[in-house]
């Protein structure tokens, strides 16, 4: 009852000062265009956790977390996730192993790597390949002219360690950067002191999918991110980027198996040159390589069906590769006012079961070759931007019983922008997309349905910001047609459905150091036609992010709100539950202490709260208790230090 009066309280303080995605404190900054927004320095401010998926949804409220262990989570934007999303990370591509989502795009960057994050909602991308509900673009930290670096010691609840160091440093021919971080931490304990084993224990998990000790270590990461930069002339640039991702023993209490280890590395080169002529203001080539090795396994888990027998079951170990490359060109031109932009890319994915003579996932190649163009023109206030994509696909597998698909996509969007003076503006956008299914939907063993079509999506946006002295507010609504939307019923099928909602933003200062931040967001899904439950799993409930923002000096500190509504529309076909809302409260507090030395205190739930942040929706598997999939709770009260010195 407690949670839920929070829980109303909040929406009703958001709803009367009018909404936000969370501008976090001061420098984690939320800076909105019209159809994006974008998380700053992230390596500074977001110090809790390596978990990319954690720090989003306490930036944006149109984000969600799917939390599967306490390091690799996963993202849902406006209720849509997985391949829907396309992830970038320094404009790379990288997909997890997993079919079960244990090693989603966001847990291969940590947030000590990450300078900032551009999200695009809707169907406005139309440089990459299958960019269907938004774009998610990772841009991680750059080196610096001259020497310098810093070092950071964290230490949290639940056993947490976490040491990184970065050093940069060169001149205006040639800039290198390193940054190394290693990372550990315990089973967390939800808001009733319980960690993972207890979990299992009083909500009846069968005791063979229990873990064999209830002091296992929960993860234990370690990364690298290297780079080097040329500046060959004026004109010219070249840069290369080394990204090494190593994860050892990841528990998934929920599941009925965990990650042995999970290794990913990511390669990138970008060559630019620029003032070419009249028919070349600036030609990009972009390459990258990605590729993950992620074994599960049994082996952390009670191997016997009851404590009292004498006969082990085996270890069970399913280890699959994903690897993938790409490359772009593109060049931009001015055209009388018009800038234009035109280009090709590429890229081929490798997905696949190893180590099997029966693979969950039968090695296949999913093939994209495009071209696209965009055309900006301002025509005094009103400013257009159009773009438009053709993809052709094929998708091949080793499966001999089975023919290659091939899949043709055309998308187009066009988006404007109308300003009636400098405080005051309004927007709307219309645009296509699509998305073709990958592996596991095509081919897995049990779920795979070789049918599929390619999914698209038709959506409309609109929307104003609204400037008032020292208060704005800028609220949006979608709506949004899928059709053959990839869906999870048992099996992959295809289904119409649409989803539709809206997001309020803004912000007030009170003085130039004291601020208020707000966002609130609802989106709701349904499928057409005749089914007897007609929700969309994994479309969350209205959520609210709210903080309180002040800077003094050399001091800052932060409290946020976030707040979740009861998630009472649900697909219980697809196994999902109704779940009760929550609000969260947070703390943090930044001192320089002395010359180059600061320190960092927090508190996450710091009322204790019990409470889920992810449903059951059955396109993930979850271990069953009377064939009903368990819930799990999130983390209880959670604090930590950060030391930092910077040189």
């Amino acid at each position: 009852m407690k949670v839920g009066k929070i829980t109303l309280l909040s929406f009703v303080v958001a709803t009367i000062l009018s909404a936000d995605e969370t501008i976090a404190l001061e420098s984690v900054n939320i800076v909105e265009k019209s159809n994006s927004r974008l998380v700053k320095d992230i390596s500074n401010e977001e110090l809790k956790s390596a978990d990319l998926a954690e720090a989003l949804m306490k930036n944006s409220p149109n984000m969600s977390i799917v939390r599967r262990n306490g390091i690799a989570n996963d993202i849902i934007l406006r209720g849509q996730k997985k391949d829907n999303i396309n992830i970038l990370i320094d404009n790379a591509k990288i997909y997890g192993a997993c079919p079960n989502r244990m090693d989603p795009p966001t847990s291969h960057m940590v947030t000590n790597n990450i300078q900032s994050v551009k999200i695009i909602e809707g169907p406005y991308d139309v440089e990459n390949f299958g960019t269907l509900s938004g774009l998610v673009k990772v841009e991680t930290i750059e080196p610096k002219e001259g020497f310098n670096g810093e070092i950071n010691l964290n230490a949290g609840s639940f056993g947490y360690k976490k040491a990184s160091t970065t050093i940069s440093g060169g001149n205006d021919f040639v800039k290198a950067l390193i940054t190394a971080s290693t990372e550990k931490g315990e089973q967390y304990k939800d808001g009733n002191g319980d960690n993972f084993l207890e979990q299992q224990i009083k909500k009846g998990v069968p005791y063979n999918n229990q873990l064999n000790n209830g002091n296992l270590d929960a993860f234990e990461k370690k990364s690298i991110l290297s780079k080097l930069q040329f500046n060959l002339t004026d004109d010219q640039d070249l840069k290369l980027s080394y990204t090494a991702n190593r994860s050892d023993a990841i528990l998934y209490p929920a599941g009925s198996m965990d990650a042995n280890y999970d290794d990913s590395d990511i390669y990138t080169l970008g060559y630019t040159i620029r003032d070419l002529g009249s028919l070349s203001k600036q030609l990009d080539l972009d390459y990258y390589y990605s590729k993950v090795d992620h074994p599960m396994s049994t082996n952390l888990r009670n191997r016997k069906m009851l404590p009292t027998s004498n006969m082990p079951m085996p270890v069970m170990v399913s280890r699959l590769k994903t690897s993938i490359w790409g490359t772009k060109l593109k060049n931009s031109l001015d055209i009388k006012d018009y800038l234009v932009t035109f280009g090709l890319d590429t890229s081929v994915r490798n997905w696949r079961a190893v180590d099997t003579s029966n693979p969950s996932i039968p090695s296949t190649d999913t093939t994209n070759k495009a071209i696209f163009t965009k055309v900006a023109k301002s025509f005094g206030d009103l400013e257009l931007e159009f773009g438009s994509r053709y993809d052709y696909t094929t998708v091949d597998t080793t499966k001999t019983s089975i023919e290659d698909k091939k899949y043709v996509g055309f998308n187009a969007n066009i988006f404007a922008t109308y300003s009636i003076d400098k405080d005051m503006k309004y927007f709307a956008g219309i645009g296509k997309s699509s998305r073709v299914p990958d592996a596991r939907e095509l081919y897995h063993l049990t779920a795979g349905n070789k049918n599929l079509e390619q999914t698209q999506n038709y959506e409309i946006d609109l929307g104003f910001d609204k400037t008032i002295e020292n208060f704005n507010i800028k609220p949006k609504v979608f709506y949004s047609k899928l059709e053959n939307y990839i869906y999870n019923s048992g099996s992959f099928e295809n289904i119409d459905a649409k989803i539709y909602g809206f997001d309020i933003s803004g912000y007030y200062y009170f003085t130039d150091n004291f601020s208020f931040d707000y966002g609130v967001a609802y989106q709701r899904g349904k499928k057409d036609g005749d089914y007897q439950d007609k929700d969309l799993a994994e479309v969350p409930p209205l959520k609210a992010n709210l903080s309180l923002n002040y800077e003094y000096a050399k001091s800052k500190f932060k409290a946020e709100v976030i707040a979740v509504d009861r998630w009472n529309s649900f697909d219980k076909s697809a196994k999902e539950q109704e779940i009760a809302g929550y609000a969260l409260t947070n703390l943090k507090y930044t001192q320089e202490i002395f010359k180059h030395f600061e320190i960092t205190l927090g508190v996450d739930n710091i009322f204790d709260k019990v409470y889920n942040s992810t449903n059951t929706y059955q396109d993930i598997s979850y271990v069953t208790v009377n064939s009903e999939r368990v819930l799990f709770n999130d983390p209880g009260r959670y604090g930590y230090l950060n030391l930092k010195y910077s040189f």
